[in-house]
């Protein structure tokens, strides 16, 4: 796959994409404006799309110090009312957390999706972690695709669903 397809193809045209391409694919379909991640499999060709497509695509793109800084990033760009993602494997998740619960509380403007990359066997990750768990415990939504059509669809919805309820 040409990475550039994922950032010219029309939408609605047919492209073959793995899970991370679609989501980075849904996001520029939706109009993000802000991405940021801390790099990390089996999230990292998120990042690696974003990267080489960034400033032709209009979106602003960090590879932060650490994953509470990526969420931090976004959660100031959703603030201010910009679309943002961020993204990063599932221990990144426990970085983060401080972060990621507070921000159910103070709430965002712009829709805000955090994309957390589970490994739950263990496949190409340090250890096995389930983060749903994380979802129901900050009080907010899950959304759990089942394919990269799923991936790409489900950011949309995503970015609507957290601006109707100004959470992530």
């Amino acid at each position: 796959m040409k990475i550039k397809e994922i950032l010219t193809k029309k939408e609605g045209g047919k492209l073959f994409l793995l899970g991370n391409e679609a989501a980075v694919r849904g996001a520029l379909e939706s109009g993000v404006s802000v991405a940021s991640t801390y790099p990390g499999t089996p999230s990292s060709e998120i990042g690696d799309v974003f990267y080489k497509i960034a400033r032709e695509a209009g979106v602003y793109f960090e590879f932060s110090s650490n994953e509470k800084i990526a969420l931090e990033v976004s959660v100031a760009a959703a603030a201010t009312g910009l679309r943002s993602f961020v993204f990063m494997k599932h221990v990144g998740l426990n970085v983060a957390a401080d972060s990621f619960m507070s921000t159910v509380y103070t709430g965002v403007r712009g829709g805000m999706i955090v994309l957390s990359a589970d490994d739950p066997s263990m496949y190409s990750s340090q250890n096995e972690q389930d983060n749903r768990i994380m979802a129901r415990l900050a009080g907010i939504p899950l959304l759990e695709p089942s394919n990269p059509q799923e991936v790409k669809d489900l950011m949309k919805f995503g970015f609507e669903l957290s601006e109707q309820f100004k959470i992530p």
